[in-house]
């Protein structure tokens, strides 16, 4: 069931059956905090990826450069491919909350991966012959340049390969639905009252460039997050690499990843800082703030069906009451503010533990790396689901957007330039007090005829300004 495992402390028992060795074991045996049945707490597999592919990344460049045998370098290889490829996922236990700057994740990377390629090369499990955790596996990395990267390498999957596609998705569907609702006019509200009509499609259409405008400050902070700190080991300084590595590694990794990656341009500040990291948390709070106006706007519109707003009509996806039958409620726009809130809780936490970097280390990395892969996961997930369930299935309700245009008493807000404020106000506080028609309050006070008040009060024309 056990076999025995060596580290400078002294051997420990490891379960026969697991690739890691004895600094995991310490680890799991330490740090007994979370869920690791449910997976709660436990390091993201996009780190223990990322870390697999700068193993397998550092295994070419130092074959290359004959530090190791090309058999080592091979079985290494070979090993990484199987963590990134997911196969050896079952032999990542350890959680977020041990040591701040992820050294024991990217031992228990070395572990598994040294284990295996012993495997490979027909050797024996735990002996560390002939494929070394430290000496191959971490050879010329330290886990405080190591964790760093891989948290820039994860950002950047998740950010091209999520949260940017997703943001772009649901960007086009509401585009779709800008269309569709072109010469659909409405009445505009703000301050939650009554405002000058605009039509439902130029409403929509905020959304849409909240949503791009997002996608432009990702896009404007990727360049740092392609920033790689890898070469600087233990203080950034580049002790027991060499000087043409970290260019070697960023190059190799760009080819591996098809993203631009580069060397950082300097490793002190990419070691002791996580400002990108920040920055990255930070984008995505304001893309959370954005979607949850979307899912608040789109609830208030949708909000009756009889006694709301009731000016767009929801897809209805499941019964929303155990107690009041044919109750349908706008679960997809509770279920993203839900994210969004979470979302903006991730981003305090992130901020914290940026801002308490001591020293030549941050060592709150495993924290800030994995509230960022948790938002960035979330919102994207969020946003698929309300494009899919909600967005794409968005009907205008004709019938209410007309009811309420018409009984808006800032449509006198046309007169303004024909008979002044005072008059307008006049108009606007007579029909309002009395309950009648602006057409009939004006009529009353006489200070336009009716036949030019309903030339200037169209509701179409105030949807556009004035020609110069």
């Amino acid at each position: 069931m056990y076999r025995e495992e060596m580290d400078t402390l002294g051997t420990i028992k490891v379960p026969t059956h697991k690739y890691w060795g004895a600094q995991t074991q310490r680890s799991l045996e330490n740090f007994k905090i979370g869920d690791k049945e449910s997976g709660i707490d436990i390091m993201p597999l996009s780190i223990v990826r990322s870390i697999a592919k700068i193993k397998l990344v550092t295994a070419i460049i130092n074959s290359r450069k004959n530090k190791i045998s090309p058999e080592i370098a091979d079985a290494i290889i070979k090993s990484a491919k199987e963590v990134i490829d997911g196969k050896l996922d079952d032999h990542f236990p350890l959680v977020v909350w041990q040591t701040g700057s992820g050294t024991q994740t990217n031992m228990n990377v070395n572990e598994v991966i040294s284990n295996r390629a012993i495997e490979v090369l027909g050797g024996k499990i735990g002996t560390k012959q002939p494929v070394h955790p430290n000496d191959h596996v971490n050879m010329g990395q330290s886990s405080n340049d190591t964790f760093p990267t891989a948290m820039h390498i994860s950002t950047a999957i998740l950010l091209n390969e999520k949260l940017i596609p997703s943001l772009l998705n649901i960007k086009k569907s509401i585009l779709r639905k800008v269309k569709e609702f072109k010469n659909i006019i409405k009445i505009g509200r703000t301050h939650m009252q009554d405002a000058t009509p605009l039509t439902l499609g130029q409403e929509f259409s905020a959304f849409a460039e909240q949503l791009s405008l997002n996608v432009d400050r990702i896009n404007d902070a990727m360049p740092r997050v392609y920033q790689l700190p890898q070469g600087g080991t233990a203080v950034g300084t580049g002790i027991n690499s060499f000087k043409s590595f970290p260019a070697m590694f960023a190059k190799e990794m760009a080819n591996l990843t098809n993203l631009p990656f580069e060397t950082s341009k300097n490793k002190f500040e990419s070691l002791s800082s996580k400002d990108t990291m920040l920055e990255i948390s930070s984008i995505s709070c304001m893309v959370a703030s954005s979607l949850m106006k979307l899912a608040n706007d789109i609830r208030l519109l949708s909000s009756g069906p009889r006694c709301g707003i009731g000016e767009i009509m929801i897809p209805e996806n499941e019964p929303g009451s155990s107690i009041m039958p044919g109750k349908v409620n706008p679960t997809q726009c509770e279920s993203l503010s839900m994210i969004c809130a979470q979302v903006m809780g991730n981003n305090v936490a992130v901020t914290n533990g940026c801002a308490n970097g001591h020293l030549q280390l941050n060592v709150y990395s495993p924290m800030i790396i994995y509230n960022i892969c948790k938002s960035l996961t979330m919102l994207s997930n969020g946003m698929d689901s309300f494009e899919k369930n909600c967005i794409s299935g968005i009907k205008a309700n004709i019938k209410n957007i007309s009811k309420n245009l018409d009984n808006s008493l800032m449509l006198s807000t046309a007169l303004n330039k024909t008979i002044g404020y005072d008059k307008t106000s006049k108009i606007t506080k007579k029909a309002h007090t009395d309950g009648t028609s602006l057409l009939e309050a004006s009529n009353e006070l006489g200070f336009i005829s009716e036949e030019e008040f309903k030339k200037i009060v169209d509701p179409k024309k105030m949807t556009e300004a004035d020609n110069d």
